[in-house]
């Protein structure tokens, strides 16, 4: 395991506030004072170090499975209308992540993106039912090979601060790829054609590049 990539800016941050913070208080309080805070300190670095971990995932490629683009739990599973790009019924499957959960996002399929924007939106909590239509966001929409379209989307939660995308339109992807990285608690919804065949349940705990959440 090692760490992502979007997690060195914060890292840095973090890692000089702490420090000035327990020198400061070295200086003003010493010693005693200083220590007590250094341990607290210690565990706050800690936390953040844990969020950007990269774990080692591996998936071999399927175009008859569509693989759980995040870790999580999945909040929602129904038939809905999808309003942003294909306008008529699909499946919906949606996946909240917990700050405890790894935060990297990766390709469900593989194929062509075909559509790509980024939305700027509110802070809702991850799970409030607008939170896909309000908050801030980036939908992603990839064609596979055998010429059916997944929307995906990235949705930032209370906690979260930034979403980040690597897509764009027109470029060839494979399933298991990273897409992007969304900082601290979030949701992933996926939006299925209404024939495929949903391999999950509600409240499941799934894995990114590793559970098998639908089929076709």
């Amino acid at each position: 395991m090692t760490l992502h990539k979007e997690g060195t800016g914060t890292l840095f941050s973090s890692l000089i506030i702490l420090f000035l913070i327990n020198a400061c208080l070295y200086y003003i309080a010493g010693t005693l004072v200083m220590t007590l805070v250094l341990i607290p300190s210690i565990v706050v670095f800690g936390i953040i170090v844990w969020f950007f971990r990269k774990p080692r995932r591996t998936v071999t490629p399927n175009n008859n499975q569509i693989i759980a683009p995040c870790d999580g739990k999945i909040v929602v599973i129904e038939e809905v209308i999808e309003n942003e790009f294909f306008k008529d019924n699909r499946k919906q499957i949606s996946i909240f992540m917990s700050p405890l959960n790894v935060h990297i996002n990766w390709y469900p399929v593989s194929g062509e993106v075909e559509y790509y924007k980024y939305h700027p939106g509110e802070k809702l909590v991850a799970w409030h039912p607008k939170s896909s239509e309000l908050n801030e966001r980036s939908t992603v929409v990839v064609k596979t090979l055998n010429g059916k379209s997944v929307l995906f989307r990235q949705i930032a939660g209370a906690l979260a601060r930034r979403i980040v995308c690597y897509a764009k339109e027109n470029e060839t992807v494979v399933q298991g790829q990273e897409v992007g990285f969304i900082k601290f608690g979030s949701r992933m919804d996926i939006f299925l054609p209404v024939d495929a065949k949903v391999e999950i349940s509600m409240n499941q705990k799934v894995f990114g590049n590793k559970t098998v959440i639908a089929t076709w």
